[in-house]
């Protein structure tokens, strides 16, 4: 069995706006570097696909969209909260989130990553089939130093737990 894989970064993406169509903005980065081929995985980081699902919200409502992405309360500290959310997830902050998004908002979660994921599946087939998207978003361990990407949506791509 052939284990081996290649990390491609795609260049040139612009900063996303909400109601972009994310899978062309990539295609159209691909098209300027790397050649997608059969059976390639795209690994797309939440934040992006959260912005052309315009989940965009005024930085003041930043407790209150915590609260309602989350189902659990798991542990806090001063104003840090680690919950599990309504997709499953254990992290700070229900992901809720004002990096990379504009002066005085935040981003939350994409809805459905997964709905998301099989689109943009969709979108890159008409061009190349098949295709994996792996949606991602960065977490820690609460109170540690590091980070990591973890999927937190997938289309094409087999998932073992």
């Amino acid at each position: 069995m052939n284990s081996a894989f290649t990390v491609i970064p795609v260049l040139g993406i612009p900063e996303i706006n909400g109601g972009d169509n994310l899978g062309q903005v990539i295609l159209d980065a691909i098209e300027n570097g790397p050649t997608l081929m059969a059976g390639d995985i795209i690994v797309i980081t939440s934040k992006v696909v959260s912005k052309a699902e315009n989940e965009f919200y005024p930085s003041s409502e930043r407790d209150k969209l915590i609260d309602d992405e989350s189902i659990r309360l798991l542990a806090h500290r001063g104003s840090t909260k680690i919950v599990q959310t309504k997709h499953g997830l254990i992290m700070a902050a229900a992901g809720v989130d004002a990096s990379n998004a504009p002066a005085g908002t935040v981003l939350k979660l994409p809805v459905d990553s997964d709905v998301s994921a099989r689109k943009l599946k969709a979108f890159f087939e008409k061009s190349v089939s098949p295709i994996g998207v792996i949606i991602t978003d960065t977490m820690g361990r609460a109170w540690r130093v590091g980070l990591t990407d973890n999927a937190i949506g997938v289309a094409g791509v087999e998932v073992h737990l």
